[in-house]
Parts: C-alpha cells; sequence; structure tokens
C-alpha cells in the first residue's frame, strides 16, 4: 500500500529528528495542526511511526520515494553565452567564489544523492577532473552538435529511474534537493508580466495539463526537474519510439514531453524568486554576479581590451551571430561603435592558414575591398571588424551588386600583391578526402567518378598556364556585406595565390544560376565576351570550385557539423560543370 501525499510528508518530516510535537510537524510540512493529527494516527494504527520517529515499517514504506541518481547534463553548446563560451562551457564557469558545476554537485551530494552522472559533448575535457574530485561518472554524448538535448537523456534511459535530471549551470541559492520525493515534478519560478520562458499551467494537485512558449503571469520551467520511476519508464518507451523521425533530432526533451503530456504524470514545484537561476547571457551573469567579467578567466576578453584600448566593463551588448560555417563570431559595443569578434571554428586549424589570411586581410584593407577590418592575430586567428549595420543579403539576381561584386574581385586580381601562400583548389580538395578517408568517410557510390572528373580537369587548366595572383577563394553571397552603395568582401580565410577563375567557380557554384546565368556572370567579369579559352577554363573552374566545397562539406558533416543544404548545391554543380567543362576541353582538343 502506497503512502498518500499528506503521509509521505509527515513520514519524511520525522526523518530528521527534530520534530517532537504535532505543532513542529505542522511547521515543517505546512499541513494544519488537525490534518497532521489525523495523519499521525494513520501512520501509528500501520505502524509506520512511533514516538515521533520513523519505524522500520516506515523506511520500508518510503523505499519507493527514495531517489536513486541524478543526471547532470552538460552537453551543449551554450551559444547565447559568447564569448565565454567559446572558451570553456558554461558549467565550469566559477560564479559568486564557485564553479557552477561543482556547486550543484556538492548540493546533490549533501542530499545524500552519491549516484551522479554527468554527461558532456562540448569542451568535453573540462569536466573530466569531476570524476577524481567529485566522485561523479562521466558519459560523453557524441550526438551533442547534431541534436538537441534529447540525445542526453537518449544516451543515460536505462539509468533513467527516480532520478533528478539537472543542467550543469543552473545555480541554487538553497540546496533544492532532496533524499525523498513523492512524484515527478518540474521545477518553476513565477514570471509576473511576459516571459520567454515555457510557462505551465495546472490541473487538480498541481499536475501540469498545458506548457506554452512563453506567456504573462505564469510560472516558467526554471532549474532542474524530478522523474519518479513510473515518469522514467514511459518517457524512455515514448522517447525510444520517437528518437528516429527526423523532426525530434532538434527537439528539447520537454517539447517531447509536452507532445504527451496525457501520458506523462508530472506536477509543478514552486519556488520562491532568488532560489533558482539560469544564465541565458553574459548580461544576466552581470547582474547576478557584479565582480564576474572583473574575475573571469577569459582572453576574448583581453584580446578586445588590448585591440581597442578599453576596459572590460566598455563591452557591452553582447549578441551572437549565427551566420558563417566554419566560425563562431559575435557582435559588441565599445562605446557607442559596434564590432564583430570572430572566433575560430574547432578544426579550422587542419584546413585554415591563418598567416595567409591575416596578410590578405591587410591587403584588402589597403585596396578598399574590405574597409571594416580592424586586426586579426596571424598565429591564432581571432579577428575584429567593424560591424556594418543596415545591411542587406547579396543578391545573386541583382546586376548591380553583381557588377560591383566583380568589381571588387578584379581590383584584387589585378593589384600585382603577391602572398608566399598559395592555395592549388584540387590539392587542398584531396587533402581533405586524405583527411575523410582516415574517418572511412565518405562511402557513396558515384565519389570515385566524381574524383576522377576533378582530376582531369586539374589537369587541363594546369595546362591552360594561366599566371598565379592573389585570390579570395571564398568569393560568394554571404561573404559581402551590402548597405546601399556600399559593398565590402569579407572573410579571407582561404585567401592566397591562386587562378583568377578559382573565385569565379566559388562565386557561381554558390549561387542558384542556371548556365545561362553563369555565362553572363563569367562575361561581368572580363567586361566583354570572353575568348572560348577563357570560357572553358571559367566553367572548368566551377566544376574544381563545386567539387573543394563538396568535399569540404562531407569533412564539417564527418566531424559532426552539418551544413545543411550546401552539401547537395555542390555535388549537382560538381556534376554538372566538370561534366560540361570536359566537354569542351575534348572539342577544342580535336579541332586544335
Amino acid at each position: 500500500m502506497g503512502l498518500s501525499r499528506n503521509e509521505f510528508n509527515v513520514l519524511v518530516a520525522l526523518l530528521g529528528e527534530s520534530a517532537h510535537t504535532q505543532r513542529d510537524l505542522a511547521d515543517k510540512t505546512g499541513l494544519s495542526l488537525g490534518l497532521v493529527n489525523k495523519t499521525y494516527r494513520a501512520l501509528s494504527d500501520r505502524s509506520l511511526a512511533d514516538g515521533f520517529r520513523v519505524t522500520s515499517d516506515g523506511l520500508a514504506a518510503l523505499a519507493p520515494y527514495k531517489v536513486d541518481n541524478a543526471v547532470i547534463m552538460a552537453a551543449g553548446l551554450s551559444t547565447r553565452f559568447a564569448p565565454l563560451s567559446y572558451e570553456r562551457p558554461k558549467g565550469v564557469l566559477k560564479v559568486r567564489g564557485e564553479v557552477l558545476i561543482e556547486r550543484q554537485i556538492r548540493q546533490l551530494q549533501a542530499a545524500g544523492i552519491a549516484d551522479i552522472t554527468v554527461v558532456v559533448g562540448y569542451m568535453k575535457e573540462a569536466f573530466f577532473y569531476l570524476e577524481d574530485l567529485l566522485g561523479v561518472k562521466i558519459r560523453v554524448n557524441e550526438e551533442y552538435a547534431a541534436r538537441n538535448n534529447n540525445s542526453t537523456l537518449m544516451l543515460v534511459r536505462e539509468q533513467l529511474g527516480n532520478t533528478y535530471v539537472c543542467s550543469s549551470d543552473d545555480y541554487f541559492t538553497q540546496n533544492v534537493f532532496e533524499p525523498y520525493v513523492y512524484e515527478a515534478y518540474y521545477s518553476g519560478t513565477y514570471f509576473a508580466g511576459p516571459t520567454d520562458e515555457y510557462c505551465m499551467g495546472t490541473g487538480t494537485n498541481g499536475r501540469i495539463v498545458n506548457v506554452t512558449v512563453g506567456g504573462s503571469d505564469s510560472y516558467g520551467m526554471l532549474g532542474h526537474v524530478y522523474f519518479d520511476r513510473s515518469f522514467s519508464r514511459r518517457f524512455v518507451e515514448i522517447l525510444e519510439q520517437e528518437y528516429d523521425r527526423p523532426e525530434t533530432a532538434q527537439k528539447l526533451w520537454e517539447d517531447i514531453y509536452v507532445d504527451h503530456l496525457k501520458d506523462l504524470s508530472m506536477v509543478l514545484r514552486p519556488y520562491e524568486p532568488g532560489v533558482i537561476y539560469e544564465f541565458d547571457s553574459l548580461a544576466d551573469l552581470k547582474e547576478f554576479d557584479h565582480d564576474f567579467l572583473q574575475n573571469v578567466d577569459s582572453e576574448i576578453l583581453d584580446n578586445i581590451c588590448r585591440t581597442l584600448d578599453c576596459t572590460r566593463d566598455d563591452v557591452e551588448g553582447i549578441v551572437p551571430i549565427k551566420e558563417g560555417l566554419t566560425n563562431l563570431s559575435f557582435r559588441f559595443t565599445v562605446g557607442s561603435t559596434p564590432y564583430v569578434y570572430r572566433h575560430p571554428g574547432a578544426g579550422t586549424e587542419e584546413i585554415i592558414n591563418r598567416r595567409s589570411e591575416a596578410y590578405s586581410q591587410s591587403v584588402a584593407k589597403r585596396l578598399g575591398i574590405d574597409d571594416t577590418f580592424i586586426y586579426q592575430d596571424p598565429d591564432k586567428g581571432w579577428k575584429i571588424s567593424r560591424f556594418v549595420d543596415g545591411c542587406e543579403p547579396f543578391d545573386y539576381h541583382d546586376q548591380g551588386q553583381v557588377a560591383h561584386a566583380m568589381e571588387l574581385i578584379r581590383r584584387l586580381h589585378a593589384s600585382g600583391e603577391s602572398s608566399e601562400w598559395t592555395f592549388a583548389i584540387y590539392e587542398e580538395a584531396q587533402g581533405l578526402v586524405r583527411m575523410l578517408g582516415q574517418r572511412r568517410y565518405p562511402s557513396f557510390p558515384d565519389f570515385e567518378k566524381l574524383k576522377g572528373r576533378a582530376e582531369r580537369l586539374s589537369a587541363c587548366v594546369r595546362a591552360d598556364g594561366v599566371a598565379a595572383c592573389l585570390c579570395h577563394n571564398d568569393f560568394y553571397g554571404p561573404n559581402f556585406l551590402v548597405r546601399g552603395d556600399e559593398m565590402y568582401l569579407i572573410d579571407w580565410e582561404y585567401s592566397a595565390m591562386s587562378d583568377y577563375a578559382s573565385d569565379l567557380g566559388t562565386f557561381i557554384c554558390c549561387s542558384d544560376y542556371d548556365r545561362a546565368e553563369a555565362d553572363q556572370a563569367i562575361a561581368r567579369y572580363f567586361g566583354r565576351e570572353p575568348t572560348a579559352q577563357e570560357y572553358r577554363h571559367c566553367l572548368a573552374y566551377v566544376g574544381l570550385s563545386a567539387y573543394y566545397w563538396f568535399v569540404w562539406a562531407l569533412y564539417k558533416e564527418s566531424k559532426g557539423d552539418p551544413v545543411g543544404e550546401w552539401l547537395y548545391l555542390w555535388y549537382r554543380a560538381t556534376k554538372e560543370y566538370s561534366t560540361a567543362a570536359l566537354e569542351l576541353y575534348s572539342q577544342m582538343a580535336h579541332v586544335s
């Protein structure tokens, strides 16, 4: 026979052996004196309590409610917490003198919960020390970059029972954990006025009956969660059924719960404001810990202050920028001037020559091609630029914009500037292929055919004997800043000495052009109709560029960093343009 909620609360109050009267029990449980009297008598009649102590039978009755373990989710990227999340996971930041996740682990242990699993992913090595320091278990979530936090619970699904599910970056001003819990709950804090949090509506006995994303004057999901065995069993069944569906990958586990509210019983556990804190941004943390920004170890903040001759307090308005396929960037202001800080993405050191990039950036600044550039570290690759507000996306079908883009790249090609570094696009692609081979990737049927065509094209363009010039080599729409009549060409990561047609090839293979539009773009570059030799050369580089970027995309995918529809776009362009260019080279060879 199970315990009623009141019986459970009274027995738990008796465990501390600090309740010696029914009034003490009323104070500890929040129940009325009359209800305490009735409940205690029922417990005595069942031999579960005697002399204001829990009997052995009472302990047995509490056993189903004893917490088994805790899972702390620490795998996520925390992108909203830029720039500090670029340097370390949010859970290992020190707040008010304590490391966030260490504080939470110690609170769990103080509540008698010894079995604690920390699930890591992003910068996982930053958490490994916890195993020896605090005796926790570490599990690695290899899917953290491709999936939301449902992948963490899938990884530890066999451990879910009477389980606390926590986030590594929560801060509790008091210990919210208990050794015995009556039923599954989600902690919540009341938000007066509008909020963007997930808001909970409740029914009988506090059961959560509806959840909305955003709301007003309601309890928001904030902090830790408790799964009881019944909830865990049913949730795992649902998770296993839905996990492999494409639409599940980006769902929070809470979204899956909300989809099945009728099948998953969970109550709201309300907490007073000031007990639970979640820091979604650096501004939130600065408000909570006024000395945090001065004390935190951050090379990024030091770089900004040294370059712009400012203090950390001057750095404000930090907003992550999601654009870009390679790096992590954020916008910030110093005084009234907006800037962008570019932080090199993980693994880019394998494919990016930062010294070459820094040199080309200085050339682009001098030529007026990229007037936004301020400074780049040639060894570490971080960069600070002016932020240009009010920009519009580059339009491949706006002939004025296309003409302006071609004028910028011709200015670079004709500048006479030279570099000690080279970027041979086919050879660079083969370097990526070798790295992919080490990962046994790719394995689809026509990859060798694509590779063979690219090899033949490379031989053809080399035979054309075109002199190398300084090129951008990443000359496509997202790398143009367009504001009115202004246009800047940014992001010079792949820049080096190369064939001029490498830039044209990238420009076209990253567009949605058909062949007629591609021909127009080539003519726009020359300012005239190209010769037959020039035309086939440029068309060959569309195929070669598409091949390089396709292989680059496979490399990114192999590292768990998907590039979306670009992969297919470059695959199609590789096939179409390499075939067309090889036919032209074959025809002209027969004519000659």
